[in-house]
């Protein structure tokens, strides 16, 4: 496999509309991506939905791969979901938190995941870890399971086995924790005062449970923790990577950015450096969501500097596409009716988080 078409594979990037465009495809095809992103732009009813998606898997039999592609979307629940009715409308996952069942967060793994699957999507961004510890944080807010890492322990954990059943791709997010800053990365760099060992007592409880789990990827945060890395945030830092992630909690699994266009990161860099400092810190996919002169700028640097790079650089990449492979692998190769969307038994689920 060509080191191009290897670091191709680890880019995941947004697309613009219900079909792809021409230059879309051919963008795709020609740098082999391993993934796409949908957003509410991408999406109508189900029925366009599975048509886009195997118009996007289709071109991976003109890849040099030829691998499947992973489409991913941001479905948690509340006010974080991508897609609408006749689908399940989940509530907002503090309130699965309060039930504090992980055999209810299971069945709501399996639901979600076998609706998403339905339609062709076969990487979900969540469950969404965060440790609710600011009340005045609306980045997370009801997002978060609970105020408790051990209740966000045990319900996350009970959604990535309820995924892992169906065979949906789960990520759980933000590393190391979301939860206790209330500036959104979106628009400005969060700054987070504590220590790693504070983490350790907090927000890194549900990460370690979520990987014993065996979660696929893990999602980074654009945060700047000033008593651990004064340098870099999260996203381009090798002490928070490749230190405390990989050697000290032994993480196997993908690492993957949040959106490198959001303005916690974009507004002091161009998307070609961040990439590159994404994959020194040992990041192995670059999430790319809204703007598409950014990932075009990013992938076209990145495969000119291939020369360039040293053998450090050369063993990252092949590292991530084995990882990337590995999770290729063990898609599913069936997909559910779409009668499943929206049905009874998803219905009665809801019920009970509500209660």
């Amino acid at each position: 496999m060509k080191t191009t078409s290897m670091l191709g594979q680890m880019f995941m990037i947004g697309i613009s509309g219900h079909t792809l465009t021409s230059e879309e495809k051919d963008f795709i095809i020609q740098n082999d991506i391993g993934g796409v992103i949908l957003f509410s732009r991408n999406v109508s009813t189900p029925e366009q939905i599975l048509k886009l998606t195997t118009e996007i898997q289709e071109l991976s039999q003109h890849t040099e791969s030829q691998l499947p592609l992973l489409i991913s979307i941001d479905m948690e629940g509340g006010r974080v979901a991508r897609l609408k009715e006749p689908f399940t409308i989940w509530p907002p996952m503090r309130y699965l938190g309060d039930q504090s069942s992980p055999q209810l967060a299971f069945e709501v793994g399996q639901a979600l995941g076998a609706e998403l699957l339905a339609v062709g999507i076969n990487m979900d961004f969540a469950p969404c870890i965060d440790v609710f510890l600011n009340p005045k944080n609306e980045v997370i807010g009801d997002r978060a399971f609970s105020d408790d890492p051990e209740e966000v322990a045990k319900i996350a954990s009970g959604i990535i086995r309820g995924f892992k059943k169906v065979g949906m791709v789960s990520c759980v997010k933000h590393f190391p924790g979301h939860g206790y800053t209330s500036v959104d990365s979106h628009f400005d760099l969060p700054v987070d005062p504590r220590t790693w060992n504070e983490l350790l007592e907090s927000e890194i409880i549900p990460y370690k449970k979520c990987f014993r789990s065996k979660a696929e990827f893990l999602m980074t945060a654009h945060i700047l923790f000033e008593n651990i890395d004064a340098q870099y945030p999260v996203t381009l830092s090798e002490k928070f990577l490749k230190q405390h992630l990989r050697e000290e909690l032994n993480y196997p699994g993908l690492v993957i950015t949040d959106d490198l266009d959001m303005k916690a990161l974009s507004k002091n860099a161009s998307a070609e450096d961040l990439t590159f400092k994404a994959l020194q810190a040992g990041a192995n996919m670059f999430l790319f969501c809204n703007n598409p002169e950014s990932h075009t700028l990013a992938v076209e640097a990145m495969m000119d500097r291939v020369g360039q790079f040293d053998e450090a650089h050369l063993n990252h990449i092949k590292e991530s596409f084995d990882l990337i492979l590995e999770v290729k692998d063990n898609l599913p190769t069936e997909t559910p009716s779409l009668e499943i969307i929206g049905c009874e038994k998803h219905k009665e689920l809801v019920q009970k988080i509500k209660v």
